[in-house]
């Protein structure tokens, strides 16, 4: 990585002065806007800094987001589509409704519409209609969860895409997502580009697997984990009231294990948080079976929280099936612990009381909750800020507590994984009390 790979694209100089007024500055320390060149530092610690500093480099950061004085869009001339794709996860409504509000009653942008069902929206043969959306068109949808525009996977023709952008005199595409529609944004920008074409293609990161590179925080994690939590809690009263009982419960994380890592440290009652970046045998002296039985014989009840991607290693690659968007369709882990705990108990005759729990679905439909409410709308404002003044090709994250904007390509340029090293990880063992390694070697 280097420095002019977090450098975001700009259409063009802003030409038309901004009508928003960020604050009345008594002093230099007021909020006001932002220039081309605030940044933010990828790493604040003083050694790194040093560290960069004495060979020359110049850190790490983030372009800062935030209003602009000056705009590229004539807000009375501007046109924004908006499209939501992939899997639903809480918040995408609030993210709508505040990109709408934002730019309707700040902005004065009034023509605004919405792409239905995703990337699919763009293309003729679905008949997909696009709506025009207001704000008292949608005062209400940041109450439930899902999308009101609708939702697919899977990549589209871009040329027809931008053919549709031109058609409908669109200067600005929000596009709500996560890695999948991100790598499509880019794909869209590129054919914008070829077309030299003034349309800005503004990401908003959608996964509630918080696995986003570069953004320390993606909005529906939090939720998630929220939710996770009650559930978990209910799945240890199951545990706990029978003999030998145990309890699995399995939550999304494909690639990244913060959920099910964060569920459990909001939960004290964890014993076993399995997660795709680490691997452990099954059998063998120190494999799970066999440290789960003795847990089992010390305290009669176990609570294993394991996130969907972990455990992948014990299936068949060559068997291994893509989603639309070309994500590995995972084996279910929450079914294969469930029969090899029970082979390997009844064929010990080792009593057990085991229940299964998948709430994935449930959690991923549910209404985003108040702080990941309040993340949305700041997402949402910043994102609009940038596309505003012709900033395009880029992502809205947050990072060290500021709002960030960044390149789609270093975004996805890989997932962003829980260090197994790391202090959060460290954090989990304590919880839970589980050993730092189940593999036998």
């Amino acid at each position: 990585m280097t420095h002019d790979d977090f450098k975001v694209k700009t259409l063009g100089p802003g030409e038309f002065k901004s009508k928003l007024s960020p604050s009345s500055p008594t002093n230099e320390l007021s909020f006001g806007f932002v220039k081309n060149d605030d940044r933010v530092l990828f790493n604040t610690t003083l050694d790194s800094y040093k560290q960069g500093s004495e060979v020359g480099e110049t850190p790490l950061s983030f372009e800062m987001a935030g209003p602009h004085e000056y705009l590229y869009f004539n807000p009375a001339d501007t046109k924004v589509a908006i499209v939501t794709c992939g899997g639903l996860c809480p918040g995408v409504n609030n993210v709508i409704q505040s990109v709408v509000n934002q730019l309707y009653y700040r902005y004065h942008v009034n023509k605004i519409v919405g792409i239905r069902y995703g990337y699919e929206g763009f293309i003729a043969k679905y008949d997909h209609k696009v709506v025009d959306i207001t704000p008292q068109s949608i005062d209400k949808i940041h109450f439930f969860g899902g999308t009101v525009l609708g939702t697919s996977r899977g990549e589209q023709d871009v040329v027809q895409i931008v053919d549709t952008l031109s058609a409908l005199n669109a200067n600005i595409l929000f596009c709500i997502g996560g890695d999948g529609t991100l790598r499509g944004a880019h794909a869209i920008h590129q054919e914008i580009l070829r077309r030299n074409l003034p349309i800005s293609i503004a990401g908003i990161p959608k996964t509630i697997d918080n696995d986003i590179s570069f953004i320390d925080k993606s909005f529906g994690f939090e939720t998630a984990f929220t939710i996770a939590n009650d559930i978990i809690r209910f799945a240890h009263n199951e545990a706990i009231g029978a003999y030998n009982g145990i309890a699995i419960v399995k939550l999304m994380g494909r690639n990244s294990g913060f959920i099910a890592a964060h569920a459990a440290l909001s939960v004290h009652e964890v014993n076993f948080v399995l997660i795709p970046e680490l691997t452990f045998n099954m059998n063998g002296p120190n494999g799970f079976l066999n440290v789960l039985r003795h847990r089992l014989e010390n305290r009669h009840h176990a609570l294993i929280v394991v996130a969907e991607g972990a455990g992948q290693h014990f299936f068949d690659s060559t068997t291994l099936e893509k989603d639309a968007s070309g994500n590995i369709r995972n084996k279910d882990i929450g079914l294969y612990l469930k029969e090899k705990i029970t082979e390997e108990f009844e064929a010990k005759g080792f009593p057990f009381v085991l229940k299964y729990i998948d709430p994935s679905y449930i959690i991923r439909s549910a209404p985003a909750n108040a702080n990941d409410s309040k993340f949305c709308g700041l997402l949402a404002q910043n994102a609009v800020h940038a596309a505003m003044a012709g900033k395009t090709d880029f992502v809205v994250g947050h990072w060290n507590s500021h709002f960030t904007l960044l390149p789609i390509p270093i975004s996805v340029s890989k997932r962003k994984e829980i260090d197994v090293e790391g202090e959060l990880w460290w954090n989990v063992l304590e919880t839970t009390g589980q050993p730092g390694s189940m593999k036998n070697n």
